[in-house]
C-alpha cells in the first residue's frame, strides 16, 4: 500500500450519503487513492476543501445550499491547487460550459463506470481535462461561436470614443441621465447625446439592449477602467 502522504488526497461532495459511502469504498481500494473530507452540501463542500486541501474534489453538479458549480468556483478561489470534477445525472452541455468557465477541470456523468471515475481521478492529477468525446463536438463549436461573439463586440466597441465607453460603463451599472451627467460633469442634454451615438454604434435599440451587451460580452472592467 502507498504511503498515506504518497496517496492522492480527494473530497467526495454528495447530498446522498450512500453515495458518498459507494464511491469511498472504491476509491480506497485503489492503493493511491485516499478520501480525506466528505460534503452533503456546496458550502460544507468549500469549507472542507479549505480545510483540508485535496488534490481532487468530487462535486455533484445539483449540491444543495451552493450548486457544484458554484463551490467549484470558490474552492478554486481559496484552493487553487485543487483540481475539481464535476459528477452531473447526464451530460448536459449548458453545465459542462458552465462549470469549466468556473474552474473544473473534469466532467463525467454518475452513469460512468466506477472505473472511469479512478481513472479520470488519476488524469486529472496529471494535469489532464476531462471531457466526455460525445460532448467534445458540441463544446468545440460554442467556444467558437462564442469567440466570434466576442470579436464582433471588441469590433462594436472600438467605434466608441474614450467618452462613449465612459457613458456605456454608467448605463451598464444603471445610470440615467441626471446620473451620468453628474458622474462625467457634463449637462443631461449631453449625456443623451452621448448615450444615442452609444446605442446607434453598437447597433441597439435601448438602455437595457445596451447593459446586456456589456454583461454578455465580460466588458465590465474595461469600461470600469475607462471611467476612472
Amino acid at each position: 500500500m502507498a504511503d498515506q502522504s504518497s496517496r492522492l488526497r480527494i473530497l467526495l461532495a454528495d447530498e446522498q450519503s450512500l453515495f458518498r459511502e459507494a464511491v469511498r469504498v472504491v476509491l480506497e481500494s485503489e492503493n493511491d487513492l485516499v478520501v480525506v473530507a466528505e460534503a452533503r452540501d456546496g458550502l460544507q463542500a468549500v469549507s472542507e476543501a479549505e480545510r483540508t486541501s485535496p488534490d481532487i474534489a468530487m462535486l455533484d453538479v445539483n449540491l444543495p445550499n451552493c450548486n457544484g458549480v458554484r463551490a467549484t468556483m470558490f474552492i478554486k478561489q481559496r484552493v487553487p491547487d485543487c483540481r475539481v470534477l464535476v459528477l452531473a445525472g447526464d451530460e448536459d452541455q449548458r453545465t459542462l460550459i458552465d462549470a469549466l468557465e468556473a474552474g473544473a477541470s473534469g466532467y463525467l456523468t454518475k452513469e460512468s463506470p466506477l472505473g472511469e471515475l479512478i481513472s479520470a481521478t488519476r488524469a486529472l492529477s496529471r494535469g489532464e481535462t476531462l471531457i466526455p468525446s460525445r460532448m467534445l463536438g458540441v463544446l468545440l463549436a460554442t467556444l467558437i461561436r462564442r469567440r466570434r461573439e466576442q470579436d464582433e463586440a471588441i469590433r462594436r466597441t472600438s467605434k466608441l470614443t474614450r467618452r462613449e465607453k465612459e457613458v456605456l460603463g454608467l448605463l451598464a451599472a444603471g445610470g440615467d441621465n441626471d446620473a451620468i451627467s453628474q458622474r462625467l460633469v457634463i449637462s443631461p442634454e449631453t449625456a443623451r447625446t452621448h448615450i444615442q451615438s452609444v446605442l446607434a454604434k453598437l447597433g441597439v435599440h435601448s438602455r437595457l439592449e445596451a447593459a446586456a451587451f456589456v454583461v454578455q460580452n465580460g466588458l465590465q472592467d474595461e469600461l470600469i477602467g475607462a471611467a476612472t
